[in-house]
């Protein structure tokens, strides 16, 4: 039961909701004459004062991307990103990847011991699908240039970067492993012996769900929130020279026993897994917010169904989360600034299947009467809109828009069950729409 895990429940969603029409019927010229008159050209990152101004006030700024796979999304991430961090004080970034693996990176910026010599070395080790998620040129570039920006201050100052995702589980369990080997030898065995009780279904998280939900095996459960357990009561105990390494630890932990949960789910309850998924990382970005203290400001990067208040979209119908609702919830709708991408046409990377080739598949013209539709009438080849209080009691914006987002699997093919019905103004305090896009370059 190989499932598109990324997007089974989401993709649910739309199939049960969205059966009609892209549009809510409203007049799109009345839209693109709306749009036009708001809308921001920009050439480079100089041009995006508007939103730095806005969103570097924010502790909080999520960065969408309305696929896995365009250059131009994760280009003007990192140019808002690098802005924020140089001018604004931000402190770390957070990113829809893996805890393990993306760490490698993070220790590669700071420049920490035993660290590989580039950005690339680093990235040609992602070996997970999709590879080209995080591997690839874009990142690079970011990277580099953190390396660069960190290597003037010291080490407590030091910008961050992590993965927040819930996947990754069994490199985050040997790394949890090696550590408290080394370390917590007086808790190794124990925490071996849970972590076993995931693992021994030969490392594959489909057959301990299926063996748990269909067969009735006992779950692993309780044995894995002992070992979050054991790491909260000895956090009080360690030394501020060990501190980042046990933190790094403690959240291996998070991401196995959350893995579980997940996984153990998704074999009946889509809305549930993508709840836990969607706790997780939001929870992962509080810890860091923690962790960074008062007055630290955090990055994240996701897909627009993470980031994209889930209560503007037919998402809230099915009782979902994300990491836009989670936050503007807990932190207030003042200290979270979210901005979302979208694109006409173009090309991008994805696979026809779960864990199939990476292909460049030609994305179709946005269908009439969607939003990529309406931004694409606007006569600018890029723009940003910034969202007010009035545009969120403009009649037109107020009703159910569609809105594409693409995937890691993704099938032209079938593009009207692409778009999620939104509305714009609500789910997203600003948006760059870019009208022609293109693939992300793997790196080689």
């Amino acid at each position: 039961m190989r499932l598109n895990v990324y997007y089974s429940a989401f993709i649910l969603v739309i199939i049960l909701v969205f059966q009609c029409s892209v549009s809510s019927g409203t007049d799109t010229r009345e839209l693109v004459e709306y749009f036009s008159q708001k809308a921001v050209p920009f050439e480079d990152a100089g041009n995006l004062d508007n939103i730095i101004e806005t969103a570097g006030e924010r502790d909080l700024v999520l960065l969408g991307e309305a696929s896995h796979g365009t250059s131009e999304f994760y280009r003007w991430r990192a140019e808002i990103t690098k802005r924020l961090i140089a001018e604004k004080g931000f402190s770390f970034i957070a990113v829809e990847g893996d805890w393990a693996s993306i760490y490698r990176l993070n220790e590669y910026v700071k420049g920490r011991p035993g660290a590989p010599s580039s950005a690339r070395r680093v990235l040609r080790r992602f070996d997970r699908w999709p590879e080209w998620m995080w591997g690839n040129t874009d990142i690079e570039e970011l990277a580099e240039w953190l390396r660069e920006y960190n290597d003037a201050l010291p080490d407590d100052q030091k910008i961050g970067f992590y993965g927040m995702d819930v996947y990754g589980q069994w490199e985050a369990m040997d790394d949890l492993l090696e550590y408290t080997s080394e370390n917590m030898q007086r808790h190794h065995r124990q925490i071996n012996r849970s972590m076993e009780c995931f693992a021994g279904y030969d490392r594959d998280e489909w057959a301990y769900a299926r063996a748990v939900v269909g067969r009735g095996h006992p779950s692993c459960e309780d044995d894995l929130k002992r070992v979050v357990d054991i790491f909260r009561e000895l956090a009080d105990q360690v030394g501020r020279d060990e501190l980042e390494d046990f933190r790094k630890a403690k959240q291996n932990a998070y991401v196995v026993k959350n893995a579980e949960d997940f996984f153990r789910l998704a074999i009946t309850d889509n809305t549930g897994s993508w709840n836990s998924r969607a706790t997780h990382m939001w929870e992962t970005v509080k810890r860091l917010l923690s962790w960074y203290g008062e007055g630290s400001g955090g990055i994240v990067w996701a897909h627009n169904t993470h980031v994209g208040d889930a209560d503007a979209t037919v998402m809230r119908y099915q009782d979902m989360v994300n990491i836009g609702k989670l936050s503007r919830e807990e932190l207030g709708i003042d200290r979270v600034f979210i901005n979302g991408f979208g694109t006409y046409t173009g090309r991008v990377n994805a696979g026809s299947s779960w864990g199939s080739s990476m292909h460049r598949m030609q994305i179709p013209q946005g269908i009439e009467g969607s939003i990529e539709y309406i931004l694409g009438q606007v006569g600018h080849e890029q723009f940003f809109l910034i969202f007010d209080q009035e545009d969120r009691l403009h009649p037109a914006l107020s009703e159910f828009i569609g809105h594409r987002a693409i995937g890691v699997v993704y099938n032209p093919r079938q593009e009207s069950g692409n778009y999620v019905p939104t509305i714009l103004p609500e789910r997203y305090d600003s948006f760059i729409f870019i009208r022609e896009t293109s693939p992300l370059s793997p790196v080689r």
